[in-house]
């Protein structure tokens, strides 16, 4: 998606899964050729559904003039904790841009989703801002803002660019507690020996398979029952 064009097209697609499905959506940041996706997990295979029709209609609008396959993988999903976890991964998706060199700062990058957050808009609005609000534990939006500012402010001074390979490598990232309870959910055959320590957060990673032994080649990859379903009580 070399074009900015392009990049609303998918963003477009993004608001009406919104619509459609009530994918409650935190923060993203749509490049030439990846997405991060910030999301809450509502437990009504939402997230598969709206993955299916995103990628499907992306696909479409660009397959009219060539051919094979539009995507080169499937999605990739990693839980993520509440709290402070869901704190880093807000900043680390709002930084890719500046991580990249192409920015400098979040607000410059016009498909990503800091500017919603900090402006929210009035019409055709993705955040869910008081849902993103209260997983970080914050009584208002307005003071979430604030801090959020003030976190990417920080990520900034600090050149806070590494890139991070817990968000995009993971099935779970967060507390201990967290980790093992989803991992235990999930998958059993994961065992909690497999918990490691990244930074300051609990990781744990799917054993590491073939993409060739999941893949039809198809859009096969993006429906509900290639997802993992969890039900935690947090």
């Amino acid at each position: 998606m070399k074009f900015v064009r392009d990049r609303k097209k998918w963003i477009s697609w993004l608001y009406q899964a919104k619509k459609r499905f009530g994918l409650v959506v935190f923060n993203y940041t749509v490049t030439s050729n990846h997405i991060h996706l910030l999301v809450r997990d509502t437990g009504q295979e939402v997230i598969p559904k709206s993955m299916q029709l995103i990628a499907g209609k992306v696909a479409q609008q660009y397959n009219y003039k060539r051919k094979g396959a539009f995507w080169e993988d499937r999605y990739h999903a990693t839980a993520v904790d509440t709290g402070e976890h869901l704190s880093r991964c807000l900043v680390y998706i709002d930084m890719n841009m500046v991580r990249a060199g192409v920015a400098k700062h979040p607000h410059d990058w016009a498909t990503g989703g800091y500017q919603e957050i900090q402006s929210p808009r009035d019409r055709y609005s993705i955040i869910d801002h008081n849902s993103l609000s209260q997983s970080l534990a914050f009584k208002s939006v307005p003071t979430f803002q604030k801090h959020h500012r003030q976190w990417v402010d920080e990520a900034l001074r600090e050149n806070d660019l590494e890139r991070e390979a817990k968000w995009l490598q993971s099935i779970a990232v967060g507390s201990e507690a967290f980790v093992n309870e989803f991992a235990d959910t999930v998958n059993p055959e994961i065992s909690k020996g497999k918990t490691t320590v990244v930074g300051e957060s609990f990781v744990v990673r799917e054993p590491s398979v073939s993409y060739s032994a999941h893949s039809d080649g198809k859009m096969g990859l993006l429906i509900a029952p290639n997802t993992l379903k969890w039900n935690l009580s947090l």
